[in-house]
């Protein structure tokens, strides 16, 4: 088999049962290990594939930049921020992760509801300055430009001085085995940081990132409380999610 049908054969693996076991692959093409791992890292360098230890799993699309991401199932992350939107209650301090579904859940809070909103994305930020009757927290530091976040020891610094109810998430990759994910290391140590200061972890997870995986962990999943996915999710890929006992929740389609 050629190198190219390799390659093609491997994709179709991922495809079809979402990761790709080195050892068992190499004994079906009849092929050496090494080979086999030589075409994973080549995929890998070609943003084909998110190498794992053992094999590979699909890379997660979401590590498109931010106005790409706008354009990755937009739809789905309306559903879903509205959904996590009517999460936020009377009086609570929460977190609001960097993202394009981030954006959404602040667009859809209520302009009557009275809250504390921290966030270390000035895009979300924007978004509540006409919430009269949210007070805002913007955590300051260096700008990722990638996410437009914050980023670095000023944003860790401010984090661990705040207790909050709830973090609302974003990833670009939630696997049940490779955990919650995202591209840029520093991003994954201030999305760890956010989980630490807060009691509950709720995940916006759009289909695309169900089963994928990127190269920064951020926490294993059972550290969240809850992923809530979209209407459309999905059940097969939602099955070995439901299987470490996480709590899913499902946003809708209503206006």
């Amino acid at each position: 088999m050629l190198t190219r049908q390799r390659k093609q054969h491997i994709l179709s693996v991922l495809k079809r049962d979402g990761n790709v076991v080195a050892k068992a692959l190499s004994e079906e093409l009849g092929l050496s290990e090494d080979t086999l791992r030589r075409d994973l890292r080549e995929m890998a360098a070609e943003g084909l594939l998110q190498r794992v230890h053992g094999g590979a799993l699909p890379l997660a699309p979401a590590e498109a930049d931010f106005a790409g991401r706008q354009q990755l199932a937009s739809a789905e992350k309306v559903a879903i921020g509205r959904a996590a939107a009517r999460l936020v209650k009377p009086g609570q301090v929460v977190f609001i992760d960097g993202g394009t579904t981030a954006v959404q859940l602040a667009r859809h809070l209520p302009r009557t509801l009275r809250a504390t909103v921290v966030t270390h994305s000035p895009s979300v930020a924007v978004e509540l300055v006409s919430h009269a009757d949210i007070e805002v927290v913007l955590i300051g530091g260096r700008l990722f430009k990638h996410s437009l976040v914050a980023v670095g020891s000023a944003a860790m610094a401010a984090i661990s001085r705040i207790h909050a109810d709830t973090y609302f998430m974003g990833v670009t990759g939630v696997h049940a085995e490779a955990g919650l994910t995202t591209g840029d290391l520093e991003e994954a140590e201030i999305k760890r940081a956010l989980m630490a200061a807060a009691a509950e972890t709720v995940v916006l997870v759009s289909s695309e990132k169900l089963g994928a995986a990127s190269a920064w962990v951020v926490n294993p999943l059972a550290s969240a409380t809850t992923l809530l996915v979209s209407p459309d999710a999905p059940a097969q890929a939602l099955a070995p999610l439901r299987k470490t006992g996480l709590a899913i929740l499902r946003s809708d389609n209503q206006g």
